[in-house]
């Protein structure tokens, strides 16, 4: 029996992200992800306007009027949710922690391709693959999504994003989306990384804590690393501490760029407790013109 909490929980992700979804990301998503390729649906006669290179010689010669071949495009794609839910996305310095935020871009993003007929799969990892859900259909396989993301309890404490890589490599055989959601907060996965997006289309969904940008003025604090326990204090009033950690942030994010640049996959950054649509949006834009430019 799923606690009431957890129920209320799990709707209001729904609610939310489905109107995202609807209103915001439904002719967006269908623009940026194609199908599988073109299926033959019938024949009919040319019309002026119409591709020369699809006119269909056999029934052409039969009848002794131009026809040509019409196609649709296969819709149906594999999206997988990779998602880190190690201790690390447990910190809220506000109202929202990151593996909250984790839940409501994942559902989001899942509601939009389920809306487009295609298939959403789930693995959720920590220094382990902790849990993962084959892709599937409807509206009561995303609720279950949603729920396990919010909800599933992982065996291991820290983050390995190279075994979920290479495991996300084994498992999936055909080309598909795969959106990797996490704080990037580890090393020695940018190999994995750059095999992973020869293969599939890999959008990582960075997603940070404000205090993991810079530190409050707020004195004496101690700071605990929740993957490994590790505890420093530091005096926070002191300005030069403050820009020396803000400095080696801003290091980190640079160095992580051009690593998702050698790999050849351009990231989403969010932050929690901050308004996440304009970069889903921003996103969703920038592969347009991609596309509307190839």
């Amino acid at each position: 029996m799923i606690p009431e909490a957890y129920l209320a929980r799990i709707r209001q992700v729904d609610v939310k992200t489905r109107h995202l979804a609807d209103d915001l990301f439904a002719g967006e998503y269908h623009s940026v992800f194609k199908g599988r390729g073109m299926d033959f649906e019938e024949v009919r006669e040319y019309a002026e306007g119409d591709d020369a290179r699809q006119i269909h010689w056999n029934v052409t010669a039969r009848t002794g009027i131009p026809h040509v071949k019409k196609f649709r495009e296969e819709r149906e794609l594999s999206m997988h949710l990779l998602i880190d839910v190690s201790a690390s996305g447990e910190m809220a310095s506000g109202a929202q922690s990151k593996r909250e935020l984790a839940a409501e871009i994942g559902a989001c993003l899942a509601y939009s391709a389920i809306r487009n007929r295609d298939r959403v799969g789930l693995m959720l990892f920590s220094s382990q693959v902790e849990h993962r859900v084959p892709p599937s259909k409807g509206r009561h396989h995303l609720l279950r999504l949603i729920r396990d993301i919010l909800y599933t309890e992982p065996l291991h404490d820290q983050t390995s994003l190279r075994t979920a890589l290479e495991f996300f490599y084994q498992v999936q055989v055909r080309r598909s989306v795969l959106f990797v959601l996490s704080d990037f907060l580890d090393e020695g996965y940018w190999k994995a990384l750059r095999i992973v997006a020869r293969k599939h289309d890999v959008i990582p969904v960075v997603i940070e804590d404000l205090r993991e940008r810079e530190l409050p003025d707020a004195g004496w604090i101690v700071l605990q690393d929740a993957e490994t326990g590790e505890i420093v204090e530091v005096d926070s009033s002191n300005p030069k501490v403050r820009a020396a950690y803000k400095e080696e942030q801003v290091r980190r994010r640079k160095e992580r760029t051009a690593l998702f640049k050698s790999a050849g996959v351009t990231p989403v950054e969010v932050l929690a407790g901050t308004p996440y649509v304009p970069a889903l949006q921003a996103f969703f834009e920038r592969r347009i013109r991609a596309r509307a430019a190839d």
